[in-house]
């Protein structure tokens, strides 16, 4: 049976955790994307056969990691014959910046996504704006496009803000929730 496969690449730990938060919320198989920037031919088959892929990966010099890029740039053959149209995807980052041009990245896995003929599924959560608004809140960051994460560089991957993790879990939540209705 295919599930949906989280693939991710993480520099520090942070994003792994991230990436952990979006599998539980989806029920989602993790693939990482090694420091080399490379997967296995298993994982290969897992994208293949999954409903849905999310895109993860920290946002570096406003866009993916390195190592991101070249998986994308490897997706080539799947695009090229058209192996992943109409599948669902959705993406997430993090940076250590409030900011950290994470918008960027969000927008080049939208790009990828669009290129292989996919579903683009949002975060679908409203923003935690108010004065009251604490880092322990869903979408503090005010996210629309993916789930957005920040950690400080010099905090820890067990660090990471509690809001931003069920953010990230309630991401994989809705893309569980549309491949479901999808099938329907």
């Amino acid at each position: 049976m295919s599930s949906i496969v989280v693939i991710y690449h993480s520099g520090y730990g942070h994003t792994r955790r991230q990436a952990e938060a979006v599998a539980t919320g989806a029920g989602a198989q993790l693939i990482g994307i090694d420091a080399e920037g490379n997967i296995g031919e298993a994982d290969w088959a897992a994208l293949q056969a999954a409903p849905a892929i999310i895109f993860g990966s920290p946002t570096y010099m406003g866009g993916p990691s390195w190592q991101f890029k070249k998986f994308a740039d490897a997706t080539s053959k799947p695009w090229f014959t058209q192996q992943w149209k109409d599948k669902v995807f959705a993406g997430f980052t993090n940076s250590a910046s409030l900011n950290g041009d994470k918008q960027v990245t969000l927008q080049y896995f939208f790009t990828l996504a669009m290129q292989h003929g996919g579903l683009w599924v949002g975060l679908g959560q409203m923003p935690s704006n108010a004065k009251a608004a604490q880092r322990t809140d869903v979408n503090v960051l005010g996210a629309a496009a993916g789930a957005m994460m920040q950690s400080p560089s010099d905090s820890s991957p067990e660090e990471v803000p509690s809001g931003d993790l069920e953010t990230a879990r309630l991401l994989g939540v809705r893309v569980a929730a549309t491949v479901q209705r999808l099938k329907a």
